[in-house]
């Protein structure tokens, strides 16, 4: 979000243990796009505190962050709120902005302390809804949310942004079932790559039935389901076995062999991969196809070290751009289905 110097402070939310990364991505993102600032962190927290000193040129968006799932502008933080009444304060400071409100969510943490909240966070977002309704500041056409990131139940951070500036999404988290028929619970980490990392648009135009996709180390299918379910056709590239119940569909041609050395006879929209690799080996990869037009579109994982992910990072994507000849439309996030990893869209631009 544009730096406001009235609200010189950012609040990004983040998988509890990858603050430092986060912090990383911050103040670098903030540093090229002409702003200054620092970041604070607090191991394991789950969050990052970004301080703008210098007002940066081009906002921070929350979907052009690897490491942040929801960036809201911090107005104002209650430090010891009374448990008998914390609403009225914290309606004080709506009525002040003068901001009409669609709604209220209240966040926290996804961390062990977060956790925790949960319950509480449901139970208060019913409370301040009813309040905001009674002081009628709720107006379904506002394009403006309150949001409240509780720490605690006396401490909470107050922040009011925009529909289209934030994740749509509590936390930055989709919340996704499980499908039954589903061969793995990889399943998940890619539909939600579609949901964070593709518009509503683009998945109408981009995963259309009839569509080929390339799963490379597909088995048993986690994967591979996700284009089935919608009618594409899938080419799994795996020596082990895939799941019967998506052979059954058939839709799915299984070709036995490395997904690092395989190549399609022809063109297809989609190739993904999920295969535990260097990360850098990867992006090699990657970039192969896209460069020699194999696929027009790839989603795939990025296996981070231990140390220095946030320069592996950028390691890997230097190493797509300098092996590309044309733009590149790269897109990343670290996903709630993620562990030690990021999740990658690359596209020709």
């Amino acid at each position: 979000m544009e730096s406001d110097p009235v609200f010189p402070r950012l609040i990004a939310l983040t998988r509890a243990g990858f603050e430092p990364e986060c912090a990383q991505e911050l103040e670098h993102e903030l540093a090229a796009r002409g702003g200054s600032g620092y970041a604070q962190t607090q191991r394991d927290s789950g969050f990052v505190l970004l301080h703008v000193q210098d007002a940066p040129q081009r906002r921070l968006r929350v979907r052009e962050l690897i490491f942040a799932r929801q960036l809201l502008p911090l107005r104002a933080s209650f430090e010891a709120l009374d448990p008998k009444d914390r609403v009225a304060p914290i309606l004080a400071e709506v009525k002040a902005s003068g901001v009409m409100l669609s709604d209220v969510w209240v966040e926290t943490a996804d961390s062990p302390a977060g956790e925790q909240m949960r319950a509480f966070a449901r139970s208060f977002e019913s409370a301040m809804a009813t309040a905001l309704k009674r002081e009628k500041r709720l107006d379904a056409r506002s394009t403006h949310r309150l949001h409240l990131f509780a720490h605690s139940g006396t401490q909470i951070d107050l922040c009011i942004a925009t529909h289209a500036e934030t994740a749509p999404w509590k936390g930055g988290i989709p919340r996704l079932r499980f499908p039954s028929e589903s061969p793995s619970r990889s399943t998940l980490k890619l539909e939600e790559a579609f949901l964070v990392l593709l518009d509503e648009d683009e998945r109408a135009r981009w995963l259309q039935a009839g569509m080929t996709a390339v799963d490379l180390g597909a088995c048993p299918g986690g994967w591979s389901y996700q284009f089935t379910r919608r009618a594409m056709r899938v080419i799994a590239v795996d020596n082990g076995a895939m799941a019967d119940s998506l052979m059954a569909t058939g839709l799915v041609d299984h070709v036995r062999a490395d997904g690092f050395r395989f190549q399609p006879q022809k063109p297809v929209e989609w190739m993904v991969c999920d295969m535990v690799e260097q990360p850098i080996k990867v992006a090699e990869r990657m970039a192969t196809w896209l460069r020699e037009g194999w696929c027009r579109r790839t989603i795939f994982n990025l296996k981070l070290p231990m140390k220095k992910r946030w320069p592996e990072v950028q390691r890997c994507f230097a190493s797509m751009r300098e092996a590309v000849p044309f733009d590149l439309d790269l897109r990343a996030k670290q996903l709630y289905h993620d562990r030690e990893e990021i999740t990658v869209f690359a596209a020709c631009a």
